[in-house]
């Protein structure tokens, strides 16, 4: 059965003005239909309508290729900047706006810089290697530049790419190349294969402990002082370690999506559907919020919840490099005293984790962690955060009683009858009575609040 009939627009520049043509499959062989330049009255609009049209008659079988009266202007082999800035440019609209963002930074930054002129034939497996050798020397150069800088004291604002980071990049440029291949412009996909990827070791996934938390937005709070600005910096923060938002959903929130007097607030602009959800809010973050609303400049429904002091939308990597590592450099300085400092590498989605692992660890219900973060079942919040849940409990009393070692293990007063003395409930989380609906809810809030001011240890 032959292959669908499907095609694109294809512009050349050339002296005489812009060209316009039709590259598409029908009757299971590619062809290429010149159609005319702009002179001519031709521009992409009329030529989406006419490739629709040559689309739909070849659909139904009554398109027919054109005898060619005159040779036929030769269409010299793309760059890898032409065939890239079509292929971006196609896919575009049907990219979710967060892809967008990130498919530009790989093309912008990584790949034009590199593959720009290439023409695609000569992209081959070497160069695509040469490629990723370019970058890990780009990275060690920028981890000499972060240490000289740390040396004197200062700070150095690029992060070296990381062997994912790089990957990435290689599998964005394998895409584009497919569809080479597709077009018939290169006999085989170079970039694809784990051969042409770095090796990626399983993620370090750093978190905050409770007392963390507390000392980072008290040094928020600090610098929201000292500062002088917008005074946002312990709300944001806050908001990420209270709410379990992505750093793209907190600065995508506008006044409108949060609900205070029903202490929650609602993710729209999340990158899947389950991300589109209602989050509530533990009643420490509803008066913080409802505080800072109190004395902002932006306090209007369209209002961005954390902009610039503009009132603009901010973006990541200024919250990551300045308001947060302003915030964990002053809390490092308060915890010095007692050895838990803040660990490198935190980032604003550490603390995304850091609310995930205190509700988890708080004994809150999977189901209802999911639906707070926008996760699409239980198994990837317990497969990402067993690391953490498991770090902070221990089950040696309930294997001793499971295995009854009160009846043959001589131990003599055990570790429960030291506890049933002084008072406290032995049983299990398990054994305990459960609330459920928004008793439930009230309670993870309650005890997350409690958790971060050291009314209750994890």
């Amino acid at each position: 059965m032959a292959r669908q009939a499907t095609g694109q627009v294809v512009v050349r520049e050339r002296q005489a003005g812009r060209l316009y043509a039709l590259r598409f499959r029908a009757y299971g062989r590619r062809h290429y239909l010149t159609l005319g330049r702009d002179s001519a009255g031709w521009d992409r609009r009329r030529a989406e309508e006419e490739l629709e049209n040559v689309l739909a008659d070849a659909r139904r079988g009554i398109w027919k290729p054109q005898e060619r009266s005159e040779p036929v202007e030769p269409t010299p082999e793309p760059t890898f900047h032409e065939f890239a800035s079509e292929w971006f440019a196609a896919r575009k609209p049907e990219l979710a706006e967060r892809t967008v963002v990130d498919y530009r930074w790989r093309l912008t930054n990584h790949l034009l810089p590199y593959f720009a002129e290439h023409r695609l034939s000569q992209i081959t497996i070497e160069e695509v290697d040469r490629y990723r050798q370019r970058k890990i020397a780009e990275r060690e150069k920028v981890k000499r530049m972060a240490e000289a800088a740390r040396a004197r004291g200062e700070r150095y604002g690029q992060r070296p790419l990381s062997n994912s980071s790089i990957n990435m990049t290689i599998t964005l440029l394998a895409a584009i190349l497919e569809s080479a291949v597709e077009y018939r412009h290169l006999a085989a996909n170079p970039a694809r294969g784990r051969r042409r990827r770095l090796k990626q070791p399983e993620p370090t996934r750093t978190y905050l402990s409770p007392a963390q938390v507390e000392a980072l937005l008290a040094a928020a709070a600090e610098l929201d002082v000292e500062v002088g600005d917008s005074g946002r910096r312990r709300p944001l923060l806050a908001t990420l370690c209270l709410a379990g938002l992505r750093i793209g959903e907190a600065l995508a929130l506008r006044w409108r999506h949060v609900d205070l007097a029903a202490g929650s607030l609602r993710v729209v602009g999340a990158k899947t559907d389950a991300g589109v959800r209602q989050v509530d809010l533990t009643p420490a973050l509803r008066e913080l919020l409802s505080e800072y609303r109190t004395r902002g400049a932006f306090a209007a429904s369209d209002d961005h919840v954390f902009p610039t002091r503009e009132g603009r939308a901010d973006n990541a990597s200024n919250v990551r490099n300045r308001l947060l590592a302003d915030a964990i450099e002053r809390a490092n300085a308060a915890l010095a005293d007692e050895g838990v400092p803040i660990a490198e590498g935190v980032s604003p989605h550490s603390l995304r984790r850091t609310y995930i692992s205190i509700l988890l660890a708080a004994g809150a219900d999977p189901r209802y962690v999911m639906r707070q973060v926008g996760h699409r079942d239980p198994s990837t919040t317990l497969r990402i955060y067993a690391q953490v849940i498991e770090r902070e409990r221990h089950h040696g009393a309930q294997v001793d009683e499971l295995v009854g070692a009160a009846d043959w293990a001589p131990l003599g007063t055990t570790m429960a009858e030291e506890l049933l003395e002084e008072g406290d409930d032995p049983r299990s989380d398990t054994q305990k009575p459960r609330r459920s609906g928004a008793s439930e809810r009230a309670d993870d809030g309650t005890r997350t609040h409690d958790l971060l001011h050291g009314k209750q240890t994890l």
